[in-house]
């Protein structure tokens, strides 16, 4: 029976880098996944893009090049990444100048594009259109339409696909799906068609495939309830996934390596980033992550089975960026004894300094970090404070303009370190920084038109 094995080398921008090249080392894989976008990075690479139109792919994705190129050049494995962002095909000429730089023989390159809407979201307005906020419900996107700084549409896997059958050695695309990154090489090889419905179900396994593998090292024992049974962490393994024409898989990890690959964190992971698990909707169809069939068929080998999914949904979401007003913050450790109440003295301060400047922020947070950071309100505080040796105390206050953020950050916020309790330690203050809030929607499928360029590299 036919196979495929698809390595995930990353799962994010910032990944280290020997997680990718060991993997390469160690593993026969006929393709490798180079994923390194999340929610916000389309905004901050158009910002870079803004500045620079040479730049706005992930600066990372030439340091992974240079060190998995030439074993995947040795061992015949084709790579599709999503690390182009916003300049996919600035980022294949800098690709192709590395394969220059190390010798390598000429490569096809395919360069997907077209998922920025930025140029056409006045058009479809005007044409009627509403770009209805998916979070809040806001229908009316004319609040934040001139502080919109990037639009890009989540794509599919169609024109990976494309690319492979033109011969492509590396796909760079922008804001392709994270598992897209796989599917398109499991369509590719095994012919399926979005239009064939006895084709529906292998292509839904192949989204539950990608999408168990996609974040890198969180199946195989990162971020993972069962981090104490971890071995090796600094070692950790990245996953792998043979994929058979069947519609089956078997995930299992680099070789020789650490972490923990086992049913449970593949569990972890199926339900992550997951709303309704019997409609995990993605560019390329609807999987059911409901009726499946895991079972541990080895060391480090995990059997998925009796995956199942239904057809593409007509819309597409799309994630718009937008200035949302600046951030001015500060951190202080605050020391025993009675921390906490030296805490509140510092916000005490901190809120009055505001009232004395005349300055309203548009938000305004205290957290006590040790104490109730992460979940806020429902944090118990400590009835003796004597008991907690210090504590991390965080101010935060979002503002309208730069200006008034550098006065918070100056004038209100710096003033407080004066002006409390004794011995407190800080460290050097944060410059006052924009704020990019997402704006999710949903656009038909029509309204994106991708396209598929071939380049040599060389």
């Amino acid at each position: 029976m036919k196979k495929i094995t698809l390595g995930a080398g990353t799962g994010y921008w910032g990944v280290p880098i020997d997680f990718p090249r060991e993997l390469v080392e160690r593993a026969q894989l006929d393709y490798l996944g180079i994923e390194l976008l999340a929610e916000l990075t389309m905004s901050i690479l158009q910002r870079m893009k803004m500045r620079n139109p040479k730049l706005g792919y992930i600066p990372d994705l030439l340091e992974f090049m240079k060190v998995v190129l030439p074993h995947c050049v040795k061992k015949g494995t084709k790579i599709v990444t999503n690390g182009g962002g916003t300049n996919p095909a600035q980022a294949a000429k800098e690709v192709g100048k590395i394969i220059k730089e190390l010798g390598l023989p000429p490569m096809k390159i395919g360069v997907i594009e077209g998922d920025d809407m930025m140029d056409r979201i006045d058009d479809y307005l005007e044409r009627g259109n509403k770009l209805a906020n998916m979070d809040t419900g806001e229908t009316d996107i004319q609040v934040i339409k001139d502080r919109i700084v990037s639009a890009h549409a989540y794509i599919g896997a169609d024109r990976v696909a494309d690319a492979l059958k033109e011969g492509a050695d590396i796909v760079i695309g922008g804001r392709l799906s994270d598992n897209a990154l796989y599917v398109g090489p499991i369509m590719y090889e095994f012919g399926l068609s979005y239009d064939n419905p006895d084709d529906i179900d292998k292509i839904g396994a192949a989204i539950t495939t990608g999408h168990i593998i996609e974040c890198g090292e969180w199946v195989t024992g990162g971020s993972s309830n069962f981090w104490e049974t971890v071995k090796e962490p600094w070692n950790i393994g990245m996953p792998i996934a043979e994929f058979f024409e069947n519609g089956e898989a078997i995930i299992t990890k680099t070789p020789d390596s650490g972490g923990l690959l086992t049913v449970n964190t593949v569990k972890e992971h199926l339900v992550y980033e997951t709303h309704d698990p019997k409609k995990y909707i993605m560019p390329d169809g609807v999987a059911d992550l409901t009726t499946l069939k895991l079972e541990e068929v080895g060391k480090d080998r995990i059997k998925v089975s009796n995956m199942t999914g239904s057809k593409r949904p007509e819309h597409l979401k799309m994630q718009i960026g937008y200035h949302d007003g600046y951030l001015a913050e500060l951190m202080m450790l605050v020391p025993w004894p009675k921390a906490i109440s030296k805490a509140k003295r510092y916000e005490e301060i901190v809120r009055e300094r505001f009232k004395k400047f005349n300055i309203e922020p548009l938000d305004l947070r205290f957290d006590m970090i040790g104490v109730n950071a992460l979940h806020g309100e429902l944090s118990p505080i400590p009835i003796d404070e004597n008991t907690i040796n210090e504590i991390g105390f965080r101010v935060a206050a979002k503002l309208r303009t730069k200006k008034e953020a550098y006065l918070v950050r100056r004038f209100v916020i710096g003033g407080a370190l004066c002006t409390g309790p004794v011995g407190t330690a800080f460290n050097a203050p944060n410059k006052e920084r924009e704020i990019i809030a997402l704006w999710p929607t949903l656009i038909p499928r029509e309204e994106v038109k991708t396209t598929l360029t071939m380049i040599e590299g060389e």
